[in-house]
Formats: C-alpha cells, structure tokens, sequence
C-alpha cells in the first residue's frame, strides 16, 4: 500500500467544545502517538482524510507534515466516525518507521463461489496480522470457491502476502459453508415465525395499554386527594 500525502496544523484547543469547532472548520481531531513520543494534538483536512480511507482502507498509511516543520509517518489505530452523517469524529495516528513490524488487524474478502445449494456465514472479516508498517495489506483473501456444506475456512487457510503473518489463531473461523434450507423448511418455520411475531406485537400492545394507565392511576389519586382535602 503506498503512502499518502496529507498535511496538518497543530491544535490547540481540547475537549468537546474545541473538538466541535475543529469539525466544523472543515477538519478532523487526531492525535499522534508512539515511539515514546509525547502525543502530538493536530487537526487533518476532513475530505483528503476520507478520500484516502475510502480508497486504502482503515490501514492507510499517510506522510504527515504538520504546519510546525513535523514530518512523520502513522498508521491509523482507531478511528471514530458519526454513524449517522458518517462523517470522522476523531482519529488516532500510531507513529511508525519503515521497516518497523506493526501488528494490524485486516479485513478479509471471501472470492470464488461455493457449491450450489448452500450459504456462506462470514465468522470473521478482519484478521490479526503483523507486517512491516509500510507495506500492509489492504485486504486478505480466502477461497471458497467450490466448498461443500459442512466445510469450514479457518484463519491458517488464509494466503497470507509476502512479508505478512499471522497473529490470530490458525484455528480460528473465518467462514463456513452451510445447505442452504429447502422450501419445505422455510415453510415448516414459517408459522413459528408468525406466531413469535405475534407475541411481540402482543407485549407492546400490553407494556403500551400499561403505560397509559399509569397516567390515569396517578390523575385518580390526584383527585382523591383533593377531595378528601
């Protein structure tokens, strides 16, 4: 994965107040840290920061150069974001070195198709693995081309590129191939599913019918009270 270009300004205001203000000028929060440096407090352009995620990938590795002469490079390490206007809240940088080993977890694609009459659960879509910091991958893949019911793709089957290696357990699931239901099953669980339906729709008439009583109670004992005054 090459490296992208992004420049920075360092921050000088904190907290939610300065974090807001710094989104609202068209920026990100981030913060810089590693190697036993003091954490940097800088402020990253919202839209070249999205447009590089969007393209490499929650591991894209950026050259940052801050306004104050500062050049590094990072890796993101956890990044916040607004689920409702998707839009990036704030943003933790890990400082790295080229050549330095960073343990990274990467997504995994799943490629080719399986047998017919079957379903794929995904178990796992991202794997714990450790490359050098300039060269992590921006996906992994695992074949399930073919696979019959009952297979199982566990995370030693993956292909790991050169230079890269596995941290998650080899046993652990990353997909499994199941037959899929055939249309007698789908509609001997249809009543069931019907019926569990109609028992929710049941609770919330009741747990609604008791909270409008409630209201009620109270207006009655008001009165009583009243009167008996």
């Amino acid at each position: 994965m090459s490296e992208v270009k992004i420049s920075a300004e360092p921050r000088t205001e904190f907290g939610k107040g300065g974090a807001r203000r710094t989104r609202r000028a068209g920026k990100v929060p981030a913060v810089l840290y590693g190697h036993g440096e003091k954490p940097k407090h800088i402020a990253l352009p919202a839209r070249e920061f999205a447009a590089a995620i969007r393209k490499g990938g929650a591991n894209q590795l950026f050259a940052i150069e801050v306004s104050d002469g500062t050049q590094v490079l990072a890796l993101p390490k956890a990044i916040q974001r607004d689920p409702i206007k998707d839009t990036f809240e704030h943003v933790d940088l890990l400082l790295v070195r080229r050549g330095e080993k960073v343990t990274v977890e990467v997504p995994v694609q799943l490629t080719g198709e399986a047998a017919k009459d079957t379903l794929i659960v995904h178990d796992h879509d991202t794997l714990s693995v450790t490359a050098d910091a300039t060269k992590v991958p921006d996906h992994l893949e695992a074949s399930i081309e073919g696979l019959e019911a009952g297979t199982q793709v566990t995370a030693g089957d993956v292909e790991l590129p050169a230079g890269v290696e596995l941290v998650a357990d080899p046993a652990l699931p990353v997909a499994a191939v199941t037959a899929a239901p055939t249309a007698e099953q789908l509609e001997a669980t249809l009543p069931e599913v019907e019926e569990a339906a109609e028992e929710a729709e049941a609770e919330v008439g009741e747990e609604t019918a008791e909270a409008a009583e409630a209201p009620a109670a109270e207006g009655e004992e008001t009165a009583e009270a009243k009167t008996e005054a």
